[in-house]
């Protein structure tokens, strides 16, 4: 879990006060330190290409910010996009088509035609895809997902590579796959699967690349060479600060000595997403109440599950601070509670904090990832704002929508108004 500066009793990301940020700014906002950024791209970039030639494809699901997908263009990263909708944020963040890879499930014709169109890379999820992917082109570049039967991940919602999941071709079909797309007249380039997302040990990667090399070499003998093996993402980060975060180096050389010894792959392809860009933002939101019930101290704030769904939507565990006390010691428990009107809108529970009062400042950590992406209008409230911090300088990077922006694409048909 990443540690934050400390000055006149406030938390400080990026060179700039939390309390300055809210004040120009208001809340909740979420704040994404540049630098952080940076410095997480070149740990897993480094890691794997000084043992192979390798290529970060940033998983934009992730946040799409359009932005913050400039900061990862600047850094050389490629993309792994999911829908059209990222493919053409990536193109106006400056990515070239061949540096996006597109790996959509359950993909409609209108969404091939379009990947197409753009000379997007399609990473091919079901025989179907292919066969009509083939009626549209053949003289496109494409790869194949494969359900590799291995899971990992915080909680199975993200479990992506079990047998029974709705991603990949499965395994015992693969190589039926191939062959059918050389039939077609495709020239397959690579292999492509993902076992979930938050994984913290380096064993399911490692059983992943295993039948990852076995396809690779049956491959080889029926006369397919491929160029790259895309190990999908997942690799998760420490939100507790108990919890450790992943031995890249270790990953590293134990995925690449495998692949370098047992086959002819020329480069491997990597997809995170929240490692790079997780612990590099926080939602900063003001306590606007305070409550005690007969069981439980709430501290109202004013961002809830529609500004972060994952608590609600996964139980999952996001470290938080008074910000304005930072480094107070802790007197009482709060569990933090929003403005949804739902019970599950509690973003944090039974936290032991300073003592909170309304006007406090909360720092929620580790947002960067499926956070603002993720966000919703429910309760009919606008979308929050997001800053970029870098060395002291606050910028804009999102402004927040208005009450009346809600309403712009409803219509009341007119013998309703009669």
């Amino acid at each position: 879990m990443r540690k934050f500066e400390c000055v006149d009793h406030e938390l400080v990301i990026g060179g700039v006060k939390a309390t300055e940020i809210v004040q120009k700014y208001g809340s909740p906002v979420y704040v994404t330190d540049e630098n952080a950024i940076r410095a997480n791209y070149r740990n897993i970039y480094q890691a794997f290409s000084k043992k192979m030639p390798t290529r970060i494809n940033y998983a934009c699901k992730a946040n799409t910010n359009l932005a913050i997908l400039r900061i990862l263009e600047q850094e050389g990263s490629c993309i792994d996009a999911v829908s059209i909708g990222e493919i053409e944020a990536c193109l106006r963040s400056g990515f070239s088509p061949d540096r996006i890879l597109y790996t959509g499930v359950n993909v409609s014709d209108a969404e091939l035609r379009a990947v197409v169109a753009r000379g997007v890379p399609i990473n091919i999820d079901s025989f179907s895809e292919l066969e009509r992917l083939a009626k549209i082109t053949t003289d496109h570049q494409i790869s194949f997902r494969v359900n590799p039967e291995v899971g990992s991940g915080h909680h199975d919602k993200v479990i992506t590579g079990k047998r029974s999941t709705k991603f990949g071709i499965p395994k015992h079909q693969i190589l039926e796959a191939y062959k059918r797309a050389v039939e077609l007249g495709f020239k397959p380039a690579g292999l492509h699967a993902h076992i979930g997302s938050g994984g913290q040990t380096v064993e399911p990667f490692i059983e992943m690349v295993e039948t990852l090399i076995t396809i690779v070499q049956e491959l080889a003998a029926m006369g397919i060479e491929l160029n790259f093996l895309d190990i999908g993402g997942g690799i998760g980060i420490p939100y507790r600060p108990e919890e450790s975060a992943m031995d890249l180096d270790k990953m590293a050389a134990e995925i690449t000595s495998r692949i370098k010894s047992k086959t002819k792959i020329k480069e491997i392809i990597i997809e995170p997403g929240r490692y790079i860009i997780a612990d590099s933002t926080i939602i900063l939101t003001k306590v606007v109440d305070i409550k005690e019930t007969p069981d439980k101290k709430y501290a109202g704030i004013d961002a809830g599950f529609n500004t972060l769904i994952r608590p609600a939507m996964y139980d999952s565990y996001h470290h938080v601070a008074v910000a304005n006390k930072f480094d107070l010691p802790a007197e009482e428990v709060y569990s933090l509670g929003g403005p949804i009107c739902e019970t599950g809108d509690v973003m944090a529970k039974d936290r032991e904090l300073p003592k909170v009062e309304e006007g406090d400042i909360i720092a929620i950590y580790d947002a960067g990832a499926y956070g603002f992406t993720m966000s919703s209008n429910y309760n009919m409230r606008p979308l929050p704002r997001e800053v970029l911090v870098k060395d002291g300088e606050i910028t804009l990077i999102r402004e927040s929508e208005t009450v009346e922006e809600l309403f712009r694409h409803q219509r009341i048909p007119s013998r309703l108004m009669l």
